[in-house]
């Protein structure tokens, strides 16, 4: 891989993780982030707890964790044969800490979508800090616009 980011996640992915290449805002000053979609867990998102993800006394900042969870979960939702590539904007998120996310660490996600409604989508995942378990995750998200039709066409292979 030679996007410029991938320099920036030191120590490198683990093997089997993919950039995560749409661009934008918000995941720009979050990332870099990265994904896997195979084995038993199905899709995941991962990337390094780096300092700036931080809170004073260097680990993982809740708001920080709790935006990974907003990213997990739609993006594992963009998945489900019932839902595909649309705008999935949070209508409500309760996120459980449950232990530290410590600088340096791998953080990945697993992610279940239990329901799927005309308009709705319901979630729930797990985040863990290396092998740690650091937050339990559950979300409601509106299906709203297609993607393509937001970003006018752009390459969406990892939307």
């Amino acid at each position: 891989m030679t996007d410029d980011r991938m320099t920036t996640c030191n120590p490198p992915p683990p093997e089997g993780w993919s950039l995560f290449t749409l661009r934008g805002g918000f995941i720009d000053r979050n990332g870099p982030l990265f994904f896997r979609d195979d084995g038993p867990h199905g899709f995941q998102l991962g990337m390094r707890i780096e300092d700036r993800h931080c809170n004073p006394r260097g680990v993982g900042h809740g708001g920080w964790l709790m935006t990974f969870a907003d990213m997990m979960l739609p993006m594992a939702a963009h998945r489900h044969p019932k839902v595909g590539r649309y705008f999935l904007p949070t209508v409500s998120m309760s996120v459980d800490f449950l232990a530290p996310a410590p600088l340096g660490a791998w953080l990945t996600s697993q992610t279940e979508i239990l329901r799927v409604t005309r308009n709705l989508v319901f979630g729930q995942g797990l985040v863990y800090a290396d092998d740690t378990l650091v937050a339990r995750v559950n979300g409601v998200f509106k299906i709203g616009e297609s993607i393509a039709k937001l970003l006018g066409d752009a390459d969406l292979q990892d939307a």
